[in-house]
């Protein structure tokens, strides 16, 4: 069986890293708000370009706690309104609704399943304060037109950046292009930890020394809060590992992008539709870094076993939109015909830093067999 993920062989090419991190992190005894932090924080600032990385307990918690940073900053308040993409993974959409904002879904553009920037600006009103553009399955979104609908409508912008860690366009990555971004380190991300963990980027100070209060019971100093915060704290043990791991990154993407090559070169089976030839813009090849390897087929289901029969694991990312979840069952009846489309067609490909050029090869084979 080809795994669609395969994350054991992923860090068992850096055990000997991962246990020298960890055994320094238990022989330090100081297990939260240490060295680990501190230096991971630096180095994913850096690797960003951003002036603060803020460790989080999660990718959540950073959409969250910035969304929540903001109305503590007055520059958000409770019934603003926030435009998302209407088929984003729905932890984006989980982080306006907590803030008691309100998101307003957006269709993406169909051929790249990112936020379109031309609905985006057609759906603003008196009540938007914010664009939460997501750069789904690894592809930034159009960043230098959102930036600038922002900017002639004075909007904030927070990136959620959880499957783009990397990704570049112009010379600026993601999370260095709004005003802040949200990271996730879930085990299976492109900068994936041994648990849970996330961080915020951001060039704002003010913002920066918010976000470090509210992740810490609001505490900017020990027995003295400023805000009603929460305990959403990155521990050493996972900061070490990201710190392992971070240094290894740029050699992963680049190998997800030799295997999305393969796979766009090789794969022509009309029945499926392919990243690349949906494009009906330029992709460069620094701005996607392949999170997923997603494609289209009408027949997914019959492609799905079809490719089971032959020893190879896919993935549906997603299989229902946000608007169809019985957790916001008020938008079940309302209609996003590109977001469906999408959702009831993608099927996500192996893909990963440790998938071999003969299971590559085997993939291609079986998607070119499938009939319809």
């Amino acid at each position: 069986m080809i795994p669609f993920l395969d994350l054991k062989a992923i860090n068992a090419q850096y055990r000997d890293e991962l246990i020298e991190a960890c055994t320094r992190v238990i022989d330090s005894g100081w297990y939260i708000a240490g060295n680990e932090l501190t230096q991971f924080e630096q180095a994913f600032a850096s690797y960003c370009g951003t002036k603060h990385a803020i460790g989080v307990a999660n990718g959540l918690d950073a959409l969250i706690l910035t969304l929540r940073a903001w109305k503590e900053l007055g520059k958000l308040k409770d019934g603003d309104e926030v435009i998302v993409p209407s088929n984003t993974y729905i932890a984006s959409i989980l982080a306006i609704s907590a803030n008691d904002l309100v998101p307003v879904l957006v269709e993406p553009d169909v051929a790249t399943y990112n936020l379109c920037p031309k609905q985006t600006e057609a759906a603003i009103t008196a009540k938007t304060r914010a664009i939460l553009p997501v750069h789904l399955y690894g592809q930034l979104a159009d960043m230098p037109t959102i930036m600038a609908i922002a900017q002639r409508h004075n909007l904030l912008v927070l990136e959620d950046s959880a499957q783009a860690h990397g990704a570049e366009l112009n010379g600026k990555k993601a999370g260095n292009w709004g005003d802040a971004s949200g990271f996730s380190f879930y085990p299976g991300k492109n900068l994936g930890a041994l648990g849970d963990a996330g961080a915020v980027t951001t060039n704002d100070d003010q913002l920066a020394e918010t976000l470090r209060a509210l992740r810490n019971y609001g505490s900017h100093e020990k027995y003295k809060n400023l805000f009603q915060g929460t305990n959403s704290r990155l521990d050493e043990i996972q900061a070490a590992m990201l710190s392992v791991k971070l240094k290894h990154l740029d050699t992963e993407i680049a190998h997800r992008r030799k295997v999305a090559d393969a796979y766009i070169q090789g794969i022509n089976n009309p029945a499926v539709t392919l990243p690349l030839t949906l494009n009906s813009s330029p992709l460069t090849r620094e701005n996607h870094v392949w999170h997923v390897f997603v494609i289209r087929c009408e027949q997914r289901e019959a492609l799905q076993k079809h490719l089971l029969e032959h020893g190879i694991q896919t993935l549906i990312h997603y299989p229902i939109p946000p608007h169809q979840q019985q957790a916001y069952k008020e938008w079940n009846m309302h209609s996003y015909p590109v977001s469906e489309l999408i959702h009831q067609q993608v099927m996500s490909l192996p893909m990963g830093p440790t998938v071999t050029d003969e299971q590559v090869a085997q993939v291609i084979a079986a998607i070119n067999t499938f009939k319809i």
